[in-house]
């Protein structure tokens, strides 16, 4: 006898309560039910169900093992899914939030084109520069840049994301240029306010008295900061200082002249671009789809061009 069916029978059954419903839904008639779930409790050699004339209930045993079914069956039918335009299509709400600046460039125009692949999904994109409780407040998917904090939560890495320090020529040209990371505390530096999510600081790689290379983090400062980083890319650009921004923010405006790169002999490894989520184990087929959709398009460089 099959064992794919006889899981699926025991899980039908288990589900529903009864024999007589469940083979109904499968048409076939319950005496095959039956004779599945003894195939399959005398092959495991334990008792699942407890079955009366009035009601099914299932062991201890079987609750447990109930639970491991239902994640197998949906890892195979998202497996079926995936190589057949005949499979199980994704459907239900998702919910997704993002760093507003990283969300409106990076994510919000994969929004669209992901629904259009995926018509029966619905999608709610929030875009915080907060960190979002993604289990406390039921999304399903963040996208997160830089360093993660400790967590109970699933991470996978999108792609890498650099940072560099950027002024205006002109604020250069009246106020100089920092040849060393310890110069900023002499700049007016455009940095996140203390209630943003960046809390480390900045980070530069620099070299020890002993010649070994470090990682340090500096919290620079100046007449004026932000929780929004999107503000303080715009008041560089205006001039107003010095800011630390990821490459995918200011790599257009470097091109054109409007923003010069300081410091760059002292940038930080790239740090990540990630999806978290609260865990694999029951992982709808929407998010797991939505998961390998941003694989791809980050994993292509003609998606980020000039701007990654």
């Amino acid at each position: 006898m099959d064992r794919l069916k006889q899981l699926e029978s025991f899980v039908s059954v288990a589900t529903r309560g009864s024999l007589t419903a469940a083979a109904k839904a499968e048409g076939v008639a319950p005496a095959i039910m039956g004779r599945r779930l003894d195939a399959l409790e005398e092959r495991l050699g334990v008792k699942l169900l407890v079955r009366t004339t009035r009601r099914i209930t299932l062991t201890h045993e079987g609750s447990a093992f109930l639970e491991d079914c239902q994640r197998l069956l949906t890892e195979f039918q998202n497996a079926e899914a995936s190589v057949s335009a005949g499979g199980v299509k994704a459907s239900g709400h998702l919910r997704v939030t993002a760093p507003a600046g990283f969300g409106r460039r990076h994510v919000a125009p994969l929004v669209p084109r992901f629904h259009a692949m995926h018509p029966e999904v619905t999608i709610s994109l929030n875009l915080s520069d907060r960190v979002v409780d993604v289990t406390g407040e039921s999304f399903d998917c963040a996208v997160r840049v830089g360093d993660l904090p400790d967590s109970s939560l699933v991470s996978v890495r999108l792609a890498d994301n650099r940072r560099r320090c950027v002024a205006t020529p002109d604020f250069l040209r009246r106020h100089g240029t920092p040849k060393h990371p310890g110069d900023l505390s002499r700049f007016a530096c455009l940095a996140l306010s203390s209630d943003a999510s960046q809390t480390r600081g900045w980070a530069f790689r620099v070299t020890a008295e002993a010649g070994v290379e470090e990682l340090i983090h500096l919290r620079p400062s100046g007449p004026l900061d932000c929780s929004d980083g999107q503000v303080l890319h715009d008041w560089c650009l205006a001039g107003h200082g010095i800011a630390w921004r990821s490459t995918w923010e200011v790599e257009a405006e470097i091109d054109a002249g409007l923003l010069v790169p300081v410091l760059d002999e002292f940038a930080a490894p790239p740090n990540g671009i990630y999806a978290v989520f609260a865990g694999a184990k029951h992982l709808p087929l929407r998010v797991r789809l939505w998961l390998d959709f941003l694989k791809e398009q980050y994993g292509q460089p003609e998606f980020w061009g000039r701007t990654a």
